[in-house]
């Protein structure tokens, strides 16, 4: 079992940078790894994943501004977002161990809100 926990949330004016964390409680490694995100009234996507060997992905809303990665010890991932829009609010959730299309682990999310 893993356990994930996201933090790093907060409220930040449009145009600004946050760096939500995904801690795990053992090392995630050898596991893809990816963020989610959930505004009201909206389903949940998938907007970067990085696979156990680094291949980085995500969705074509945030190309350019967001940056998945890992930390050295493989317990943490980050996810770096700059140039927010008032359209990233969302709860942030992280997920990891892909199998057969569904992630095995997911945590409990952590609010960005981009607003002035």
């Amino acid at each position: 079992q893993v356990q994930l926990v996201e933090s790093g949330g907060g409220l930040v004016q449009p145009g600004g940078s946050l760096r939500p964390s995904c801690a795990a409680s053992r090392s995630i490694s050898s596991f893809a790894v990816g963020w989610y995100r959930q505004a009201p009234g909206k389903q949940r996507e998938l907007v970067a994943h990085i696979t156990s060997g680094g291949l980085r992905n995500y969705a074509d809303s945030v190309k350019g501004r967001f940056t998945i990665s890992r930390d050295n010890y493989g317990d943490t991932v980050y996810l770096q977002m700059v140039s927010l829009k008032p359209e990233d609010t969302a709860v942030y959730y992280c997920c990891a161990d892909r199998r057969s299309g569904s992630w095995s682990y997911w945590g409990q999310g952590t609010q960005v809100t981009v607003s002035s």
